[in-house]
């Protein structure tokens, strides 16, 4: 009959005695490595002390500059725009009244004939034609049912329809309203210079 060891023959008690074998050590000697080794990583990592009072005052005062609000340094080119004043628009330019009377307008048929001024006449700019003004001059029209108004530049001769004052291209028609009715009552003024 065999005499049975502490350790007997399985695997698992060859591997005991291999690993106490290779860091020859016993079992006390094992577990006095391992305080060891926990002190030493306890005094490289050590654990922060928590604030006290004293510190949370410093830090407090230490960031307390922070929290006042400073004027921004201007350099010495800078501008500061909130002490420049806003810009008055122009003044409107002085107007002579002609009175008031109605308008019509003209578009699409007449868009590239010549006018009488010898342009070609385009629908889409602001011009108009009268059969007494000089050429070039302008003339503020405004639509006396809405108050819109519109400056035009005399460029071409009429109308010629009884009872009509004034024709605007199409484009003034359109900005002052009168597309749908085709005429309006207008208000004219001459514009100087």
């Amino acid at each position: 009959m065999r005499k049975k060891t502490f350790f007997g023959n399985t695997p698992r008690a060859i591997a005991i005695v291999a690993a106490f074998a290779l860091f020859g050590t016993t079992g006390a000697g094992f577990a006095q490595q391992q305080v060891e080794m926990t002190s030493t990583a306890a005094a490289r990592n050590p654990v922060a002390p928590a604030f006290t009072p004293s510190d949370e005052a410093t830090f407090e005062a230490a960031f307390a500059r922070f929290d006042t609000p400073v004027e921004p340094q201007l350099p010495d080119h800078a501008v500061d725009i909130t002490t420049i004043e806003p810009a008055t628009p122009p003044p409107a330019p002085a107007a002579t009244s002609l009175g008031t009377g109605v308008a019509s307008y003209y578009g699409r048929r007449f868009h590239g004939r010549r006018t009488a001024n010898g342009e070609r006449f385009n629908m889409n700019e602001m011009t108009a034609a009268h059969r007494t003004l000089p050429f070039g001059s302008r003339v503020r029209v405004t639509n006396t049912s809405n108050g819109q108004s519109v400056i035009v530049r005399i460029n071409d001769r009429g109308p010629f329809i009884r009872g009509r004052e004034i024709d605007v291209s199409r484009a003034a028609a359109e900005e002052i309203g009168m597309i749908r009715r085709g005429h309006s009552n207008v208000e004219l003024e001459l514009l100087d210079s």
